[in-house]
């Protein structure tokens, strides 16, 4: 099954409907940073960002989880896949064991899922307010990953 529940979109097809451009058309990029910065909720800001790795989480790791889950938990351990993911390319590449990004990913999915269920909507605000808030987020994520790390001597 596919991100939108059906089965027969493609990539292609995925990245379009996210960005609004085809992939790799002129102005895909700028598309999807007006998209997702400007999203009125956090859920909305991941749903437009990256839409390619977001097409393959979804297809591969979310929709196999929502079949053993609930939905909350499986977006939350969506993005602790994709952090393990990101941690692990990080690792090979420096050949130093990193951990930064699962826990990081781990927070920005649990502040997805508790907005989600809050409602906590901002679409009534101005773009660059918009862009500001999912920008805190998570930047906001970030330092709370970072610190944690400092603090359990990870770093």
């Amino acid at each position: 099954m596919n991100p939108d529940g059906r089965d027969d979109i493609t990539l292609s097809a995925y990245v379009e409907r996210r960005n609004g451009v085809q992939l790799g058309g002129r102005g895909s990029l700028t598309a999807m940073l007006n998209r997702s910065l400007g999203a009125d909720t956090l859920a909305g800001f991941w749903r437009n960002w990256n839409p390619i790795w977001g097409y393959y989480l979804a297809r591969y790791v979310n929709a196999p989880l929502r079949r053993l889950m609930p939905p909350a938990l499986a977006v939350i351990a969506t993005f602790v896949v994709s952090g393990a993911i990101h941690d692990a390319a990080i690792t090979a590449v420096t050949r130093s064991p990193t951990f930064l990004f699962l826990p990081w990913f781990g927070m920005v999915g649990l502040a997805v899922v508790l907005g989600s269920r809050l409602r906590l909507r901002y679409g009534f605000t101005a773009w660059p307010v918009r862009a500001a808030i999912n920008v805190a987020f998570v930047a906001g994520a970030f330092g709370f990953a970072t610190i944690g790390k400092q603090l359990l001597g990870l770093s």
